[in-house]
Order: C-alpha cells, then sequence, then structure tokens
C-alpha cells in the first residue's frame, strides 16, 4: 500500500513538473502581456496595474435583487428602482464589475476575438462577487450561444466563464441543461423592448433536467447585464419547467449613470 501511495506521489509531482515546465516554455514563446494593454507582465491571465485600477467593482451597498450598487447605505433590505419598478423573475443577480471601457475590451474580446483564456481572469472576479449565490450547492448553467453561431466562434463564452467559476468554486456546471432553440441576431444596438423581442421563445432545457438538477438551485453564468432580457427569458423557461429557484452571475453589468461603452 505505501508503494502504492509513493508511486501515485511520484506521478503527481512528474505532472505538476511537466506542467511548469511547459509553462515556462510558452511564457518564453510568448511572453506575458497584459490582457487589457498588452504590456508586458510577470504573470499570465492578468491585468496591469494602471489597466486594473481602472475596473471598478461592484460592492457593498448595493440592490439585494439586483445587484445595482448604490451610492451610500440605504438599509439591508432597500429596493433599487428598477427592482421596484419590474421585479425580476430570478431571486437575485449579481456582476463582478461595472461595463466600463476596460470591461468592454475583455468581453469584446473574450467573445469575438478567440481569446478564451481571458475568462480565467474574468471567473476569478466573479467567483468572489458572487459569493453569496455559492451557497447550497447550486449547478452553474452558462447562457447558450446558438449552435450554429457557436461553430463559428469555436466556444461559449458563457461556458468558459462558468468552467472558470466552477474550477475556482468546486460547483457542478452543466452546459447543456438549456439549450438555444433559434437563432437570433445580436442584442447589441437594440431597445429594451427590441432585446425582450428577440430573444423570446428562443430557449429550451434539458428533457432530463429535473434528474439532472437533483433539486439544486440554479445560478446562470453569462458575459454582461445590459437590460437582463436574456437571462429573464431563461430564467421564466427553467421556472416553467420547474425549477425552484435561480440566480444570475455575470462578469459586467451596465449601471445608469456610468460609463457605458455599448
Amino acid at each position: 500500500m505505501d508503494e502504492v501511495v509513493k508511486t501515485e506521489a511520484l506521478h503527481h509531482r512528474v505532472i505538476a513538473g511537466l506542467r511548469r515546465a511547459g509553462g515556462l516554455l510558452l511564457d518564453q514563446l510568448y511572453p506575458p502581456a497584459c490582457l487589457q494593454c498588452e504590456a508586458p507582465m510577470a504573470v499570465s491571465d492578468a491585468l496591469c496595474g494602471p489597466c486594473f485600477a481602472q475596473l471598478r467593482p461592484i460592492t457593498a451597498p448595493l440592490c439585494p435583487r439586483l445587484g445595482v450598487p448604490f451610492g451610500a447605505f440605504v438599509g439591508p433590505e432597500a429596493l433599487s428602482a428598477e427592482a421596484i419598478a419590474e421585479p425580476p423573475p430570478f431571486g437575485r443577480a449579481r456582476a463582478a464589475v461595472i461595463y466600463n471601457e476596460v470591461a468592454r475590451t475583455l468581453v469584446s474580446r473574450l467573445k469575438y476575438g478567440d481569446r478564451p483564456e481571458l475568462a480565467r481572469f474574468c471567473a476569478r472576479l466573479m467567483a468572489a462577487a458572487g459569493h453569496q449565490l455559492w451557497d447550497g450547492n447550486p449547478v452553474l448553467v452558462p447562457v447558450p450561444l446558438h449552435p450554429g453561431r457557436q461553430r463559428e466562434r469555436r466556444y461559449n463564452q458563457s461556458g468558459e466563464l462558468a468552467l472558470g467559476i466552477a474550477r475556482l468554486t468546486g460547483l457542478a456546471m452543466d452546459p447543456h441543461l438549456v439549450r438555444r432553440t433559434k437563432r437570433t441576431r445580436q442584442q447589441v444596438g437594440l431597445s429594451s423592448d427590441g432585446r425582450a423581442r428577440n430573444v423570446a421563445g428562443a430557449f429550451a432545457v434539458h428533457p432530463d433536467m429535473i434528474a439532472r438538477l437533483a433539486g439544486r438551485r440554479v445560478v446562470l453564468v453569462d458575459d454582461v447585464y445590459t437590460t437582463g432580457s436574456t437571462v429573464k427569458v431563461v430564467t421564466r423557461t427553467l421556472l416553467k419547467a420547474g425549477v425552484a429557484h435561480v440566480d444570475v452571475m455575470t462578469f459586467a453589468r451596465v449601471v445608469i449613470g456610468a460609463e457605458m461603452p455599448i
């Protein structure tokens, strides 16, 4: 038994050593650079100091439903005007940062620039910002792309974000729980009503959804929360199919009054 343990330990050390060597080789061939400005860096998958300082993390005080940051503490149960005027179908939404120019660049490169490695940086911020959502062992479900669009892009950016969070938190991820049945046009440039109409009826759940969830909550994962049209439609689809509770986690969130390059 001791020999088996020693052999396994040696095997793990060899694998770890090979990974470190491979990482060093990659760093020599492709030196680490800032994910935003591409300035030389000592480590990969990070922002340089000046670029990181331009990110605007979303922290308390904030709306407990929509995660909108408040300028001052107004009470633990105080809701934002948006949450009062149009209560969302999901329980809580959280985002790591405000959608500004740096966040826009990261999301754009992740989404359209064939840069899936950017998700590792974004997921680290999301895992910390969404800590309230991880209690109770929920299942991470990325907002799906239409299969045709995913083939064009090679991957689903929301899936990469969910995978990164899963690795950091130990939570399960199910990329097949929801599928997109209609190829919708891109949401950029559409009004709030236009966004809602664009994604209406565009999603369906896996036929074995209830068994796959086994009573666990769902946390939808997406890149940006703009009007919430997409995650609201996916949430309603899940609730109609029998899911008891849905929360939402995004990397960035558009905040009225903040810089919004969209």
